[in-house]
């Protein structure tokens, strides 16, 4: 195992190109898990092939452990990787796939044949061991690439969208299994995926990119709860963040956002520090599990609102109203069931209510005070109207 550091790195395919990746800057220690996450295009993949060496970067610089890679050939750099195609050698059985990199680096047939028989029984293929690729099913296949890279004991494992082209069950089981696999071994490991349920569940550090720059770099509960700007906030979440245009004013000395659904509208008093966003446009951000059904007929944190849409999921029912002209989705116990055209109060808890920009993206004040002392501004706000 080692540690990975990324300095400044830069990647460009030739002069008056737009850069593919854009000074990047990460660190992970020893065993950790890091995660780069984005949408298709973003560099992610490119990112992983320079770590790798199967791209040159074209500024900064590659540290594993304490020695530059940035220069070395792939070979050299005792990295194994696990491709989105598994890459597998059609004619070989498992047992020679699993082999192959161990022969070439002219391993003794008595360490190589304990190697084989270790990551057989870790990965459970011991009974697939004299087949060929050709005869295993796809989570098989995949299992057999993670023996493979495991049986070389890297310093680091890179693995590119090894999930991807397996059915949903199938990647839901895998994922699990790679979880198991790495809090038992405990390797240092990158590993890209645009899913952001992959993300969530399996690494301990998350880079989400976007255009070859991290947009932001850090645990999955801090980007879950504190993203850096609008699309941070829009890409990590499923359902995702709710956005609603409207404009700040100020009320009693606090920041108010204007909430209207039609059939009522909400004052929702903010905690934020920023005095500059009086009658300023924002977006307001706020994720549909944090809009609740209040008790009663609500304060001042709440609404009425029409449902125009209901998908229950069975764990929860998605319940669809129009805030501000913006289809905003509720994440709600599953054994509420309104129907269309129903008026539900709904509640918001205004310190999970983040603001972001509406021209840049970028987030917006800070919260002052504790969800307590928010919920309570508010009741006393509406109990004075």
């Amino acid at each position: 195992m080692a540690t990975l550091e990324l300095r400044n790195v830069n990647k460009t395919y030739g002069a008056g190109l737009p850069d593919t990746l854009k000074n990047i800057e990460l660190s992970i220690k020893e065993g950790e898990f890091l995660i780069l996450v984005g949408p298709s295009g973003c560099g992610k993949s490119t990112l992983m092939n320079c770590i790798a060496g199967l791209e040159t970067i074209t500024g900064g610089a590659i540290m594993i452990g304490d020695q530059d890679v940035s220069g070395m050939s792939p070979k050299d750099r005792d990295i194994a990787m696990v491709f989105q195609s598994y890459a597998l050698y059609p004619t070989m059985s498992v047992r020679e796939n699993i082999e192959f990199g161990l022969k070439i680096r002219k391993m003794p047939q008595a360490d190589i044949d304990a190697e084989v028989a270790r990551v057989a029984k870790l990965l459970q293929i011991e009974h697939l061991l004299n087949r060929k690729p050709g005869q295993l099913s796809g989570g098989q296949q995949q299992r057999v690439a993670m023996g493979r890279a495991l049986a070389r004991r890297p310093k680091i494992y890179l693995f590119d969208e090894p999930l991807s082209n397996l059915d949903a069950k199938l990647r839901v089981e895998m994922r699990t299994e790679m979880k198991l696999m790495h809090q038992r071994l405990k390797t240092t490991t990158v590993y890209v995926t645009h899913d952001q349920i992959e993300a969530m569940t399996l690494g301990d550090k998350v880079a989400v990119m976007k255009d070859g720059i991290i947009q932001q770099f850090g645990t999955p509960k801090e980007i879950y709860n504190d993203p850096a700007n609008q699309f941070v906030a829009s890409f990590i979440g499923s359902p995702p963040m709710n956005f609603v245009p409207l404009r700040l004013q100020r009320k009693d000395g606090r920041l108010v956002a204007l909430l209207d659904s039609g059939q009522a509208r909400c004052e929702l008093a903010l905690n934020v520090t920023d005095a500059g966003l009086e009658d300023r446009d924002v977006i307001l951000g706020l994720r549909p599990e944090q809009i609740m059904l209040a008790a009663g007929e609500g304060d001042a944190s709440s609404i009425r609102a029409e449902v125009q849409v209901t998908e229950p999921t069975g764990p929860d029912t998605l319940v669809f109203v129009q805030l501000n002209d913006t289809k905003v989705c509720c994440r709600l116990a599953p054994d509420v069931a309104p129907q269309v055209g129903e008026t539900l109060t709904l509640q918001f808890d205004p310190a999970k209510v983040l603001l972001f920009d509406a021209t840049t993206g970028e987030r917006l004040g800070t919260a002052s005070s504790s969800p307590a002392q928010a919920h309570a501004d508010n009741v006393a706000q509406f109990k004075g109207r």
